[in-house]
């Protein structure tokens, strides 16, 4: 059996053993979700590159700390959720302004054209709309509605409390709804 065919389960082991192959293996299965999920949270595409990478070392390094309570994607993108903020905050300590503005979107494997090319492009006027929001704001619905994390562990990931949590998720969403009804009425007002 080749290890393109294994299950993540029996890479792990592989890997804690320093076999190289696995390692490239589970890289391979996991770095375009890891680099999206950094991206959407540092905002540029050198610095999600290098988190992405840091990431994927700590935790070949500390593969004997995952105990399997969750899966190893939930787990590598807690890593990667982690580095991705604390070089965010530390961009913005040394106050450091990406050179350019870009926008996100989900990579997909298919290069054909789909009937998705239409949600596509909701999709792509969402995440824009997002990129305008406040840091936190931004941050807080990547954090709960993207990467599916619940309110306690965005909490704890973001190092307030839960109410402030619930309370940053629920003005972050309708600051983005005000976004998007504001540029959805400004597209029929140059269209008509």
């Amino acid at each position: 059996m080749t290890l393109t065919n294994r299950n993540i389960i029996d890479l792990i082991p592989m890997c804690k053993r320093g076999n190289q192959s696995a390692q490239i293996e589970v890289y391979n299965r996991y770095y375009k979700a890891m680099y999206n999920t950094a991206l959407r949270i540092v905002k540029d595409t050198a610095e999600a590159e290098d988190v992405m990478q840091e990431a994927f070392l700590n935790a070949f390094t500390k593969l004997d700390s995952f105990k399997g309570e969750a899966s190893f994607g939930s787990w590598l993108k807690r890593i990667v959720v982690n580095k991705s903020l604390n070089s965010y905050q530390k961009s913005q300590r040394l106050d450091e302004t990406p050179l350019e503005d870009h926008l996100y979107r989900i990579e997909d494997d298919n290069d054909g054209v789909s009937e998705a090319d239409l949600s596509q492009v909701k999709v792509q006027q969402v995440m824009g709309a997002m990129n305008q929001l406040k840091d936190n704001y931004r941050q807080a619905l990547s954090l709960h509605l993207i990467e599916g994390y619940d309110y306690e562990e965005m909490s704890t990931i973001m190092n307030v409390s839960y109410a402030n949590c619930r309370t940053t998720v629920s003005r972050a969403k309708e600051s983005l709804r005000k976004l998007l009804n504001s540029h959805e009425e400004g597209f029929y007002r140059t269209t008509i």
